[in-house]
């Protein structure tokens, strides 16, 4: 690499790490230094990986001096762990020459593992034992958990009202009819409205599905 390619990089890895951070490290690695067991020239947040400026390549450095450089494409945000267990989202881009040829290596390596710990525990305690995927509205008045209602059982279908066919419209009248919706005063009328459906359709719809569950 060029001394001016090197002094570039290194001011940007020192950007990049004030702007995200202690756990955001990043590493320039000059791939033509007479020594490659001593490529990097440039490293902010070095406690990440336990690495110092002068110190060796890393298993993608190793697969970049014995690759075709016209095969190599920058790899973007994947998963990387250190040998004590830290898992990093990484990303490599290539440094090239006025001929294509890789010169060296700007990498950011952000240390995840404690967003990822956190992410496990937000689950759990945010996931329903009862396996209700749906959240359950909780609305001001009974005009608005109609509403809600109404767009939930939109959802539920997974298409809009305008190209739903029957059997559509009376999986969502199925689910307004179990989730209480129909109790609620004037409730038929804008559920016809919604649906593009007659009154005596939607009694219809409610006769079909009351009978499917006698079948059942």
């Amino acid at each position: 690499m060029k001394q001016s390619e090197i002094d570039f990089c290194t001011r940007m890895a020192h950007a990049l790490a004030a702007q995200f951070g202690t756990h955001c490290e990043i590493v320039v690695h000059d791939l033509t230094c007479p020594d490659p067991e001593h490529s990097i020239v440039a490293i902010e947040n070095g406690d990440v990986t336990g690495r110092k400026v002068g110190d060796g390549p890393s298993h993608i450095v190793l697969e970049t001096l014995h690759a075709d450089s016209s095969k190599l494409q920058d790899r973007l945000a994947y998963l990387t762990r250190t040998k004590d267990g830290k898992i990093l989202k990484s990303t490599t881009v290539y440094i090239r020459d006025e001929e294509g040829r890789v010169t060296g290596i700007f990498a950011i390596n952000y240390d995840v593992t404690m967003m990822i710990a956190m992410e496990h525990s937000l689950h759990a305690f945010t996931t329903s034992d009862s396996g209700d995927e749906e959240p359950q509205p909780i609305a001001r008045n009974v005009s608005d958990l109609l509403d809600e209602l109404i767009e939930q059982s939109i959802r539920i279908v997974g298409k809009p009202v305008a190209l739903m066919n029957k059997e559509d419209k009376v999986k969502a009248v199925r689910f307004l009819n179990e989730s209480g919706a129909l109790l609620i005063t004037k409730s038929g009328p804008k559920i016809c409205e919604i649906f593009g459906i007659s009154k005596f359709t939607l009694y219809s719809y409610l006769d079909e599905i009351k009978n499917q569950k006698t079948e059942e």
